[in-house]
C-alpha cells in the first residue's frame, strides 16, 4: 500500500468519525429544540429564497464549471444574489457597493482579463490535488459543519425592523467612531497596491555598451 492511498484512507476515516460525532451532537440538540411555529409564506420570504438560490447556483457554477468564462458568469450570479439579499436586510449602502465595486469593477476586470488573455486554457496547473475522493471528503465535512451551525445554533427570533436607509449612519460611523480603523484599512490597501506594482514591474535591463 503506497503512501498516497494510506493517507487517503486515514483522511477518509477521520472525516467519517467527525461526521458520526457531529451527527450525534446535532441529533441531540434537535431533540431538545422546540418545534417552530408555522406561518404564512410572505412575498419577502419568496424573494429571500429566490435570491438565495441565485447566489447558491452562481457559487456552484464558479466551483464546478470547467470553463473559466462560465465561472466568471457564475460569479456574476453569486454577487447579484448576495447584493439582493443586502437589499432585503435594509443594507442599501452594502447593496450599492456590491453593485459598483464587485460587479461593476472587479468582475468586469476579471472578464476582460479572461477574454483578452491568449491561450489561457493551455496553462498547466502544477499544484497537487487531493483528487475526487479528497474533495468529496472536504465537502461532506464542510456541509456537516454548516448544517450543525444552521440547525443547532442559538439563533434568536426577533421582529424585523422596518426598511430604512442606512447610508447616513454608516457615513457618520466611518467619520466618528470607526475613523481610525477606516484609515488603517486604507493604509493596508495602499501598501497592497504598492506591493502589487513592485511585483508586477518588469526588471529594467542595464544598457548594453555600444560596439565600435
Amino acid at each position: 500500500m503506497n503512501k498516497k492511498l494510506s493517507g487517503a484512507l486515514v483522511f477518509g476515516l477521520a472525516v467519517a468519525v467527525f461526521a458520526v460525532l457531529l451527527g450525534l451532537r446535532l441529533a441531540g440538540d434537535l431533540s431538545l429544540a422546540a418545534n417552530p411555529s408555522s406561518g404564512a409564506l410572505t412575498l419577502q420570504d419568496l424573494f429571500f429564497y429566490l435570491f438565495g438560490a441565485t447566489a447558491l447556483a452562481g457559487a456552484l457554477a464558479v466551483a464546478f464549471s470547467r470553463n473559466i468564462l462560465y465561472s466568471g458568469l457564475g460569479l456574476l450570479g453569486a454577487l447579484v444574489g448576495a447584493g439582493s439579499l443586502y437589499v432585503l436586510l435594509s443594507a442599501d449602502f452594502l447593496a450599492v457597493t456590491q453593485l459598483l465595486v464587485y460587479i461593476g469593477g472587479v468582475l468586469v476586470l476579471v472578464l476582460f482579463a479572461v477574454m483578452l488573455t491568449n491561450r489561457i486554457t493551455e496553462v498547466n496547473v502544477s499544484n497537487r490535488s487531493l483528487g475526487l475522493a479528497g474533495g468529496t471528503a472536504l465537502l461532506v465535512a464542510t456541509l456537516l459543519v454548516l448544517l450543525f451551525v444552521a440547525l443547532a445554533g442559538p439563533f434568536v427570533t426577533v421582529t424585523p425592523p422596518a426598511l430604512a436607509p442606512t447610508t447616513r449612519e454608516i457615513g457618520d460611523a466611518f467619520l466618528t467612531r470607526w475613523l481610525l480603523p477606516f484609515e488603517l484599512a486604507s493604509l493596508i490597501l495602499l501598501a497592497t497596491l504598492i506591493g502589487a506594482v513592485v511585483i508586477a514591474r518588469k526588471e529594467l535591463k542595464p544598457d548594453e555598451p555600444e560596439q565600435a
